[in-house]
């Protein structure tokens, strides 16, 4: 089984090398894409320097071009072409950890599901280093996503995921436009639309381990006010 890993990254350059590492120590059908836009901090080019020596490790540099929808669009379509058996999305901070990975294969393993999400908010899952009000907010928005687009998932903002062969070659990649972490939703919208089995495990999401998160305010309301436009497009 070919499993790459895709981090979307913009300043991860405290986080890349040992997130690598860990991430290719999980066994040999393990390889990890990296997708950076072009970081001021040159985490690409340390990503580069580690694909000269090891062929389980690509980099994309994105120049002239941000976000993390697009990026995320370009691991999933350069996964797809490049024979993946399974994709695992997640962020490149440490808050998604490499332990809890092998659990959400399983059920892409088995064909339970096409796509497993990890979860904060079912049994076993939970988030920390946050603040009450953060958690409230996360509750909140994910009740607001789940009524707007009718989905049955628990946590709907969850970036870290996997897909299966099937849900590559099915979903409509090239017609998503999301620049932003809405894209995160636009992808769970359009797979409830193609029939594609989904379930949930339990994660920990963490706080940033290093750097400085790009999530403010401002991207948080145009994520949510963008669920109505998925809703009536």
């Amino acid at each position: 089984m070919r499993i790459i890993v895709t981090l979307p990254t913009y300043n991860e350059a405290e986080n890349i090398l040992p997130l690598i590492d860990e991430l290719l120590g999980l066994g040999d059908e393990f390889e990890v894409l990296v997708i950076d836009d072009d970081s001021p901090d040159r985490t690409w080019e340390i990503v580069m320097r580690m694909s000269k020596t090891n062929p389980r490790v690509h980099l994309i540099r994105r120049i002239g071009e941000r976000g993390r929808g697009t990026a995320g669009l370009v691991g999933f379509k350069w996964a797809r072409d490049n024979g993946a058996d399974a994709v695992v999305e997640m962020d490149a901070d440490f808050s998604h950890h490499p332990r809890f990975i092998p659990s959400l294969l399983e059920p892409v393993r088995t064909g339970e599901a096409n796509i497993v999400i990890g979860s904060r908010l079912v049994p076993g899952g939970k988030e920390t280093g946050r603040s009450p009000i953060r958690t409230v907010i996360t509750l909140l928005a994910n009740a607001y996503i789940r009524t707007i687009l009718g989905l049955s998932i628990r946590d709907c903002t969850s970036g870290f995921r996997v897909f299966d062969r099937r849900a590559l070659h099915v979903l409509p990649w090239e017609r998503m436009r999301c620049r932003g972490p809405e894209i995160v939703q636009e992808v769970l919208h359009e797979a409830r639309k193609a029939g594609l089995k989904m379930v949930e495990r339990p994660i920990v999401f963490e706080e940033r381990r290093a750097g400085q998160s790009t999530f403010n305010v401002k991207i948080m309301l145009r994520s949510l006010l963008y669920m109505i436009r998925l809703r009536f497009q």
